[in-house]
């Protein structure tokens, strides 16, 4: 059994891994869709979202790995962490749940993946901006794939709203700790790396209004709720997603293709 790597607490490392890391949780919960999708043309798109978000995670990760200089790579950093070493999100590792909770998520985390790309195409880490030019991309059309999934249902049938507005109740407030700003935050943006993620609060509700107001829905009141899987705190759904993440590598130790 492979055991477990530990990882820099270098601020500008555990950056890179929180990106890294929710890009990664998200693609696993858009990969539970494969063969189960309501439509073909849908299981294919979230699957190459998912594609998507893995090659962001790799990128992310590899960097990680060189800033770090441990000789970890994106594979080791992947799948030989402890799950309090992840530091993902918690919004992404929730269940993957129905279709229409899958739209509201995907709506939700591309939209601040789309402003946190953008905002990273200006760091001071040449390598970093790359990554970003080619990301951002991606989620925008992540974003009005997720839109227009969101209006459709949401001005569909009395079922389709029902279940978008049960979506929204389970998952708005888990988006307080997109924006919840650190000494991890601020070691970001006074270095160059990249935003403190507080900051991109504004112009996300400001996207997120707009397909609201398209789909006929309001925004929904701010709750006093904060989860922390940033810090590595998570919630019990966490470790299934890395049992079964983790199983080849732990079980055949660097096993290749």
């Amino acid at each position: 059994m492979q055991a477990s790597i530990q990882v820099s607490p270098r601020p500008d490392v555990q950056y890179l891994l929180r990106m890294g890391d929710t890009a990664l949780i998200l693609a696993q919960r858009l990969g539970e869709w494969a063969g189960h999708a309501p439509v073909l043309e849908e299981d294919i798109a979230l699957a190459n979202m998912a594609l998507d978000l893995i090659g962001q995670c790799r990128a992310v990760l590899t960097h990680a790995g060189a800033l770090e200089s441990a000789g970890h790579d994106e594979d080791q950093l992947a799948f030989l962490r402890e799950e309090r070493d992840y530091r993902n999100v918690t919004l992404v590792e929730l269940p993957r749940g129905d279709f229409a909770v899958t739209v509201v998520r995907n709506a939700m985390m591309a939209t601040f993946f789309k402003q946190l790309w953008a905002r990273l195409a200006e760091s001071r880490h040449a390598e970093l901006a790359a990554i970003a030019g080619k990301a951002i991309k991606e989620a925008r059309y992540h974003q009005q794939h997720a839109a227009d999934w969101l209006v459709r249902l949401a001005g569909g049938t009395e079922e389709s709203r029902r279940r978008i507005d049960k979506a929204l109740a389970l998952l708005w407030p888990y988006h307080a700790e997109l924006f919840a700003s650190d000494a991890v935050d601020q070691h970001a943006h006074d270095s160059g790396l990249g935003p403190r993620w507080g900051d991109l609060q504004e112009a996300w509700l400001a996207d997120m209004k707009e397909i609201f107001d398209e789909a006929g829905l309001a925004l929904p009141a701010p709750v006093a709720f904060l989860s922390i899987g940033k810090s590595g705190v998570h919630s019990e759904h966490m470790g299934f997603i890395l049992a079964e993440m983790q199983q080849l590598q732990r079980a055949y130790p660097g096993g290749v293709w």
